[in-house]
């Protein structure tokens, strides 16, 4: 009996110190999760606004001026821009977003990938890892972004994506990432970023007149390269602070379950340790009357 409550006592021990590491790393997860919340709930107004102007001058400036970031053409090769985290510990925040970025290859570019002409861009240690491994056609310049990030490495990619539409490399651009909720909620998002989606008819947002000072041409031109890089940093920083809201849930998840898991050990250790008493005293009984026997 003293085998097994050896072996009890060891897997309370081992559960306590895992209990101890994921309680500290959903304080960090919270401690960045401070930060990065900030910077998204700051960047995200300012970004939808640009994104809204955007989309109003391409519309209504159809056929006024050349605009080759806007122009829709038949696609014959896509570019796939998939945001997720270098590590992993949060929950199944990067399977996701693997899983839309899969589905959306077979819903929109199946033809396309069968040919060899779906490249993937990954942001972050998990896509590029995944996507490298299982044969898929890797843009392998810009995974590392969230090893100190900011804006100068996000318009890198940016201008890759840019160059790359505008040079007829690639006649689609989607941007597939985490949109911060809160940090219990993230929605997985797919996102056409090229060509430059205009505005619907339907669409709640109303088209718009500008004046252009200067001129129409020279403005969008200058514009629509700053818009799209600040887009694309809108996603990377929805993907950062989704990524610390999905470490400290699945954190405080594996630290409630080890709490579940040592008050059922303590019960096993306890019985076990009864019933080595009981096993004891049983024998010294048996001992003393086998003596006076």
């Amino acid at each position: 009996m003293s085998g097994a409550l050896k072996e009890v006592r060891n897997r309370i021990k081992s559960v306590q110190s895992t209990q101890q590491i994921t309680k500290a790393m959903k304080m960090v997860s919270a401690a960045k999760l401070r930060r990065a919340q900030d910077a998204i709930t700051q960047m995200r107004p300012y970004a939808q606004k640009l994104q809204e102007m955007l989309s109003n001058i391409v519309s209504s400036s159809e056929g006024d001026v050349a605009m080759d970031l806007a122009v829709e053409r038949p696609v014959e090769k896509a570019l796939i821009i998939v945001v997720t985290s270098d590590r992993g510990l949060c929950g199944g925040y990067n399977s996701n977003l693997i899983k839309l970025t899969k589905q959306v290859i077979k819903d929109k570019y199946a033809a396309q990938n069968a040919k060899g002409n779906v490249q993937v861009l990954p942001i972050g240690k998990k896509a590029y890892e995944h996507f490298s491994k299982n044969g898929y056609n890797v843009v392998a310049n810009f995974w590392d972004i969230f090893t100190g990030l900011s804006f100068e490495k996000v318009q890198a990619a940016a201008k890759y994506a840019m160059d790359a539409f505008a040079n007829k490399e690639t006649d689609a651009v989607e941007v597939i990432y985490s949109e911060f909720k809160n940090a219990a909620s993230q929605q997985y998002i797919a996102e056409q970023f090229l060509p430059v989606p205009k505005v619907s008819n339907q669409g709640a947002v109303k088209k718009s007149d500008f004046i252009f000072e200067p001129g129409k041409e020279a403005l969008i031109t200058e514009l629509m390269p700053k818009i799209l890089n600040t887009q694309l940093y809108k996603a990377v920083l929805d993907g950062n602070a989704s990524e610390h809201g999905a470490r400290m849930t699945a954190m405080d998840k594996a630290s409630d379950n080890a709490n579940e898991l040592l008050k059922s050990l303590k019960i096993s250790y306890n019985r076990a340790r009864q019933a080595a008493i009981t096993t004891e005293l049983t024998e010294i009984v048996s001992g003393a009357a086998a003596l006076q026997g």
